[in-house]
């Protein structure tokens, strides 16, 4: 074995570096105003040391050339490249940021017994004392191990440190790519000596101070695992020489360990879950250098050398670098979203293969009860609704919809009472919202709430819906029986809704609500952001933890291959959806089979009492003007729900013959529009009035499709009296500069 060491000497260097793309510059670091440029060694031979010359440097979208004195440039470390030391030998290049030794040591094992790995050139990211220290553990490591003897190995470190000079350690959650909550989480103090790195042309370097007569190189760092070779994985150095004068391309993916067990660190074979939702992979490579190829060694690639198009697969085994401490130990949950990991058959072999148990994921399975049934029970939170409730029951039992779970609060209007009635004549549960006692807004206590309910714990299917939203179904009957009869397997359907306006309605009217709004989005309305909102109907067969408003959460991981959630138009939703997603996006919202008529304003004259009584949801924030602006679209006519009204009247007539729900509905009417006048009594709301009934709100409430999302964020005075009262043509658009800050849901 052999074991060297190497210091970086740039004690006079800015802390900030970016990678040139001009071919004769090794590296070049801003400080400010301030740009300096490291030449490839060989250019400063021969040369006058007072001479001046120019090189040219190109940085981000800066392209210049400079002037450099021989003298300033005398290069990041010593004088002259040092190749011979790794001179054709196959080798790894890799980053250590903190991974234990006897990690490093491991690592080193694997890549020599599978791969024929013959040397090493590792960066230590460490303060130099540091780095001194670990680099004595790691040579004890490595001269114990009796795979290692043939092993060369150069440590790297420097006395600058190469990070972002703002960012913590990169082992803090913050800096994980997958870490859930960050929007959450106070940044860690600034640590540029283990922060992600910003030494940008650091292959780049090591190619020509050191690897340039290597015989093949590997870009990897000691958390990442490299499969033995077997059918499906070759050797990467043979796979690397085979084909001369290309490159092979590794592709890295996250995993993680399903738990560590408590007082120990976590080991490669903890590592056998992967995200079953993950993006883009991590992006490395293999290359066997070519003395007549002009090749520059990137992060991900090497420029100027054709890929091959075959791609190794490793795994980035996050838990060895990425923690809240240091040194590992940290729960797998600060780090990723547990519900996202699934076991990886193929990691859990090389686990056990190595004699390790790690910890597994619990067993779960999916209810068998109820999947057959198809009974509906609706869970909903209200407060000042009276005058609409008799007809949104009407309309849901007629579709099929059986049970209805009701949470009331702070209700001035008789809507609490009138559900107590209900209750009693055995058409509705109606429960007290909890929200205070459990210290949480409205709508989430009464889901907290609802969930150990027999009436809710008992369905078949569920749904957290408003009394503002109405089931649109769009093929048979226009029932759910027919929906489910037309999407037999799905165990989830996306709702999106269709926003509806007040259709110019002022005046307060108790005649069905989805007799008197015809006038909506339109199918294709991406902004604002709300339009796409969807809830779901859900399967309760235990795929997932608790309810949530718009769709259940906490996946159970283990259960994922078992969910088949399909949009409004019956296509599968993404797996990367199954999570976190509430809304529809282009790809896919769907309106086809089913979709959710969301009455958010209904007439001018009720939006006042909404204002006044706030939101079950987001209660801290105001219902003004810009609310009535985003929710308010009459962009186009659609009446389909409106082949339901005979049998809605129907069956509200039906039950209007019970003479007490009768007193009761007139009682929530009455006091509808007392509050309506006691609003309109005073200025502040009168005025509102006024502006949410002019011409321009009227015309606004038209021209959505035309504007930008940052319209909708800033509100409607944004947009000026010229763009609204103006004939515009049909393709006209219109934006402005997005405002900073928290924007409004």
């Amino acid at each position: 074995m052999q074991f060297e060491r190497r210091r970086l000497q740039a004690a006079s260097l800015p802390e900030v570096l970016a990678t040139p793309d001009a071919p004769d510059a090794l590296c070049c670091l801003i400080d400010g105003d301030q740009m300096t440029a490291y030449l490839r060694p060989e250019l400063l031979r021969g040369r006058d040391p007072q001479a001046m010359f120019k090189v040219p440097v190109q940085v981000g979208g800066f392209k210049d050339s400079m002037t450099i004195q021989c003298p300033a440039v005398d290069g990041v470390v010593g004088d002259a490249p040092e190749t011979e030391f790794f001179a054709g030998k196959r080798c790894v290049v890799a980053i250590r940021n903190d991974e234990r030794p006897a990690i490093l040591r491991e690592w080193l094992e694997h890549l020599v017994q599978h791969h024929g790995l013959e040397a090493a050139l590792i960066l230590d990211r460490a303060e130099p004392a540091k780095a001194d220290r670990d680099s004595l553990q790691i040579e004890a490591e490595i001269a114990g191990s009796k795979r290692l003897r043939d092993l060369k190995v150069m440590m790297l470190s420097a006395d600058v440190p190469l990070g972002h000079p703002e960012l913590g350690h990169e082992a803090h959650p913050m800096n994980a790519p997958d870490a859930p909550g960050k929007d959450r989480m106070d940044h860690p103090e600034a640590d540029p000596w283990h922060s992600p790195i910003l030494f940008g042309s650091f292959y780049e370097f090591a190619r020509q101070m050191y690897l340039e007569r290597a015989r093949c190189v590997l870009a990897l760092d000691p958390l990442d695992l490299l499969p033995a070779p077997d059918g499906r994985h070759p050797n990467v150095f043979d796979a690397a020489e085979a084909q001369p004068g290309t490159y092979v391309q590794l592709v890295g993916h996250r995993a993680y360990p399903w738990a560590i067990r408590p007082n120990a660190l976590p080991e490669f074979a903890d590592h056998i879950c992967l995200r079953f939702d993950e993006g883009a992979g991590h992006g490395r490579w293999c290359y066997a250098p070519q003395p007549d190829q002009a090749a520059v060694w990137r992060w991900r690639r090497v420029v100027g050398v054709p890929a091959r198009q075959d791609l190794i697969r490793f795994y980035r085994c996050m838990a060895l670098r990425y923690g809240e401490e240091t040194g590992g130990g940290q729960q797998v949950s600060r780090l990723v979203p547990k519900s996202s990991l699934v076991e990886s058959d193929f990691l859990l072999n090389i686990a056990e293969a190595a004699g390790h148990k790690p910890r597994r994921l619990p067993d779960a399975q999916t209810r068998k009860d109820n999947q057959r049934r198809n009974d509906v029970a609706i869970v909903t939170t209200m407060k000042n609704e009276g005058p609409f409730i008799l007809e949104w029951l009407a309309y849901h039992r007629v579709i099929g919809v059986e049970k209805f779970l009701v949470f009331t609060n702070d209700c001035t209007d008789g809507t609490d009472t009138f559900f107590d009635l209900l209750q009693r004549k055995g058409i509705v549960e109606h429960r007290e919202n909890p929200f205070r006692e459990m210290d949480l807004k409205p709508q989430h206590a009464a889901l907290a709430a609802a969930e150990k309910e027999p009436i809710m714990k008992n369905a078949a299917w569920c749904i957290c819906m408003d009394v503002d939203e109405y089931i649109n179904v769009h093929v048979g009957d226009g029932t759910l029986g027919a929906l489910f009869k037309a999407l037999p397997d799905a165990n989830m359907i996306s709702l999106t809704w269709r926003l509806y306006g007040n259709a110019d309605v002022h005046e307060f009217d108790p005649s069905p609500i989805i007799g008197q709004f015809d006038r909506c989005a339109p199918e294709m309305a991406r902004k604002p952001h709300q339009a796409w909102g969807f809830k779901t109907l859900f399967r309760n067969i235990g795929l997932f933890k608790k309810m949530g408003v718009h769709r259940p959460k906490g996946l159970k991981p283990q259960l994922v291959d078992q969910i088949n959630w399909v949009n409004g138009s019956g296509k599968p939703m993404p797996e990367k959806e199954y999570r976190t997603a509430w809304r529809s996006t282009a790809s896919t919202v769907g309106y086809d089979m089913v979709s959710l008529n969301h009455y958010a304003v209904r007439s001018a004259e009720s939006f006042l009492v909404k204002r006044d009584r706030g939101r079950v949801n987001h209660v801290d924030r105001d219902q003004g003007l810009a609310y009535w602006f985003r929710m308010n679209n009459n962009y186009e006519e659609n009446r389909s729900i409106m082949r339901m009204i005979p049998r809605v009247e129907a069956e509200m007539a039906r039950l209007l013959e019970d003479p007490e729900i009768r007193a009761a509905h007139e009682h929530c009417i009455a006091e509808h529009r007392a509050h309506i006048d006691r609003l309109m009594a005073t200025e502040n709301y009168r005025k509102f009035y006024g502006d949410i009934t002019g011409e321009r709100m009227e015309r606004l409430s038209r021209m959505h499709l035309h504007f930008g999302s940052a319209v909708f964020h800033t509100g409607p005075d944004c947009v000026p009296d010229e763009v609204v009262f103006k004939d515009q043509p049909a393709d006209f658009f219109f934006t402005v500069e997005e405002m900073e800050g928290e924007q409004e849901f």
